[in-house]
């Protein structure tokens, strides 16, 4: 049985939600991460930025505790990773088996496994709950429609409501809004605003350095390594973004501050 079955870690007090110190990561041989450290406060809202293979899917597992490093330490509320039922990971959409049989509102319900064990049965209440987070994210008339079914942009709100379900304080998404419209992405990023006001940490992988500077509290801007991480401002200089991205992107000034214009904007981050 898994440990996260069996103990549930509890939260060191006056600790931050999110702790790295000297982070690496190797994949047979080859260097994803090295040197990550930072800490994150609850309700913080940081984008992760940087070209493909620039290791943010690794940041994000490692934090999530499905990646070990292979060197430095990570503490979620003052524990390693491992155990916390309160970290929610939403990874690439590419990355889910869409095919699988299961309804909106089982997806959903799936956030609550975590708390009351994999082997007991939903009570009235866990389905409230569920039902609840349903209807936060807009899903109320779709609760019982398979989610091979819905859109793109339905998919991912099945999955926040995943993480709303699991009464989450940690929630980690890997890009997204890939090939979400407009609407779709201030949709969602209308929930993570209701998230932060909850104090609830949250960290999104994106390419879209215009939405991260726009909409986000802290920026972490990586290339293999920690390049910058605080405000937009002091992230989006001319010499971090050629750091991080060489000839990808073209900085210009727009009168107030800096206009980013990026030609990387795929999926598959670690594919480098």
């Amino acid at each position: 049985m898994s440990n996260w079955i069996i103990k549930h870690a509890k939260h060191a007090d006056d600790s931050p939600a999110i702790r790295l110190e000297d982070v690496a990561v190797r994949y047979d041989g080859t260097q994803a991460l090295t040197e990550v450290s930072l800490s994150l406060q609850p309700g913080e809202r940081t984008a992760v930025v940087g070209p493909n293979g620039a290791g943010k899917t690794s940041l994000m597992q490692v934090i999530a505790g499905t990646l070990r490093p292979s060197s430095g330490s990570v503490e979620v509320f003052g524990h390693r990773p491992g155990g916390h039922v309160c970290i929610a990971y939403l990874p690439q959409r590419s990355r889910i088996d869409w095919d699988f049989p299961v309804t909106v509102r089982e997806v959903a319900m799936m956030g609550r496994i975590r708390k009351i064990g994999l082997f007991r049965w939903p009570s009235r209440s866990d389905w409230k709950i569920v039902d609840d987070a349903l209807e936060r994210v807009g899903l109320s008339a779709l609760r019982e429609r398979r989610i091979a079914e819905l859109s793109g942009g339905e998919q991912q709100k099945v999955f926040l409501a995943q993480a709303l379900a699991q009464e989450a304080e940690i929630v980690l998404l890997d890009e997204p809004f890939n090939g979400l419209d407009s609407p779709t992405q201030q949709s969602i990023l209308g929930i993570l605003d209701e998230l932060g006001r909850a104090q609830v940490t949250t960290i999104i992988a994106t390419h879209d350095l215009n939405m991260a500077a726009e909409r986000f509290d802290r920026v972490l801007l990586l290339q293999r390594r920690l390049i910058a991480f605080g405000t937009p401002a002091q992230v989006f200089t001319r010499l971090n973004l050629m750091q991080a991205y060489g000839g990808q992107v073209h900085v210009l000034p727009d009168g107030e501050g800096l206009m980013i214009l990026t030609d990387t904007c795929c999926e598959g981050d670690e594919a480098a």
